[in-house]
């Protein structure tokens, strides 16, 4: 990051991106902890991710005002103008994000201790494509690394498979298992959870690349240069 004149605005840039690692942080270690206290039945520990929650609504407020502060104090152009809008962007998506394993959460009391569900051990391993596309988008941002965040966009097509033969496992295992199907179906509602986790890292990813070069990236299309806007 090119150092400004004015070293407050350095550190205001700075602090913009310190939030949005530490709301990522937060978002990423909930993913893991709700999808734990699923597999282990935890309900108090679902409880506190819940709870936990209210802090990421928090940092996003804080983003929000300091964007605000920064546009309308600094005059922000180019790559400067970029960051702060992307950092505004992302913020309302690793929130939502957080949301998303908030719900995995409240899933723990309702898939019940006795139901034998094999296509439940199936769900870390979605879990974790999805975190790992939490945390590299992040790691992208950070570094401002556009070629990351095109791995982390191709990859969500890993994700979206994973979803698709998950559901079929466990459509399947409710037809066979009748008693199983009200836990199953609270299982159908976690991968749904996890496979938004996965559109919505796509979608920072794509703010990432905007942050970088200037060009808006297309999952279908790539890069397209006649969009450059800043």
């Amino acid at each position: 990051m090119a150092e400004h004149t004015v070293k407050a605005f350095d550190n205001e840039i700075s602090q913009l991106r310190g939030l949005i690692a530490e709301m990522g942080g937060l978002a990423e270690v909930a993913i893991a902890e709700a999808v734990d206290a699923l597999g282990r039945r935890d309900e108090v520990k679902a409880r506190q991710i819940v709870a936990a929650d209210a802090r990421l609504d928090a940092l996003e407020a804080e983003v929000d005002r300091l964007a605000v502060r920064i546009i309308a104090l600094r005059a922000p152009m180019a790559n400067d103008l970029r960051d702060v809008i992307a950092a505004l962007k992302i913020s309302g998506v690793i929130e939502r994000i957080g949301d998303y394993a908030k719900n995995i959460a409240k899933r723990v009391g309702e898939v019940e201790g006795r139901a034998k569900i094999g296509p439940l051990t199936l769900v870390p391993a979605m879990a974790e494509i999805a975190q790992g596309m939490v945390r590299d988008v992040l790691n992208a941002y950070g570094a401002r690394d556009s070629q990351l965040a095109i791995e982390v966009i191709k990859r969500d097509e890993k994700l979206d498979t994973f979803y698709n033969s998950l559901f079929r496992n466990l459509v399947t295992h409710m037809m066979e298992n009748p008693a199983t199907i009200s836990s199953a179906a609270q299982l159908l509602f976690v991968a749904r959870n996890l496979e938004r986790i996965g559109d919505h890292a796509t979608n920072v990813a794509e703010m990432v690349y905007f942050a970088a070069t200037g060009l808006y990236y297309s999952e279908k299309e790539g890069p397209r240069a006649t969009d450059r806007v800043l």
